[in-house]
């Protein structure tokens, strides 16, 4: 599920570090020594073109001149309120903007957005995306139906094959029934769970004529997915916080299984007699 954020780069977040610092120093009443209000916007804008032309060499001298204005305001920032009692917001983004300036490319838990700093960077090999940024989002759906029976986010980029255990036990508190055989994708190999029948898409051992079509069939979890992204708000979210994401997987299920039940109960042929 990815987050409403913009694509994370080194000299975007340096420059929004900068304008958030100069924006909180004006709300305390704080004069800078410089605010780089035209200095920091320009290094940016340079940096881009050098980039887009292919001068990594001038666009990483760009790049390092933002980092460079960015620690001259986290010090002068900090010493000028050293003997002020700051809020609890204003520290937290504080060490949120210290953790960009000090973090380096090959970190781990590195923050890629100002006013999202859990999300999380994943790589699921898609071939149009290699990286989104957001969090994982576990669904599970009936398999001759397609209603959701689970939706959720997942946060710290668990396995898949860790999640599954707790995704069942979820559906099953709110269908009311219990599950007895799932068939899930290749990402949840390794998944530990012996009480239960898990397929998995490939598998040749123990595998009938009858099982191989249903492990077929659950392709068929895809255009929901779908649907979920594009009528519903999965493919972006906009809610914030790590609350917001619970909230919006939990009503992205829901949207999805009304949509379901309204085109079943009116289909396309018989609307025009309900409407007006």
């Amino acid at each position: 599920m990815p987050k409403a954020v913009e694509f994370p780069t080194d000299s975007k977040l340096y420059f929004k570090s900068i304008r958030a610092l100069v924006k909180v120093s004006q709300e305390y009443g704080i004069t800078l020594r410089q605010t780089y209000k035209e200095l920091a916007p320009r290094a940016l804008r340079m940096r881009c073109r050098y980039a887009y032309a292919r001068q990594m060499k001038r666009a990483k001298r760009e790049e390092k001149r933002l980092h460079t204005y960015l620690g001259r305001v986290i010090r002068d920032f900090e010493r000028k309120t050293e003997k002020m009692e700051l809020d609890k917001e204003c520290k937290y983004l504080l060490e949120t903007i210290k953790q960009i300036f000090s973090q380096q490319k090959h970190d781990s838990k590195k923050i890629y957005s100002i006013h999202e700093p859990h999300v999380e960077c994943i790589s699921k090999g898609k071939a149009q995306k290699k990286y989104e940024f957001g969090c994982k989002t576990s669904i599970v759906i009936t398999h001759k139906e397609g209603l959701a029976l689970d939706v959720r986010a997942m946060h710290g980029n668990p396995y898949d094959g860790h999640t599954l255990k707790q995704a069942l036990s979820k559906a099953e508190a709110n269908s009311c029934c219990q599950i007895n055989t799932a068939y899930v994708d290749k990402g949840y190999r390794g998944h530990g769970i012996e009480d239960k029948n898990i397929f998995i898409s490939g598998q040749k051992k123990g595998v009938t004529k009858w099982i191989k079509g249903q492990i077929n069939r659950r392709q068929a979890i895809e255009p929901h997915i779908g649907h979920m992204k594009n009528d519903g708000k999965l493919g972006r979210n906009y809610l914030k916080g790590q609350s917001g994401d619970h909230f919006n997987a939990i009503l992205c299920g829901i949207g999805h299984n009304l949509r379901f039940i309204y085109n079943w109960l009116f289909p396309k042929k018989l609307r025009h007699l309900f409407s007006g």
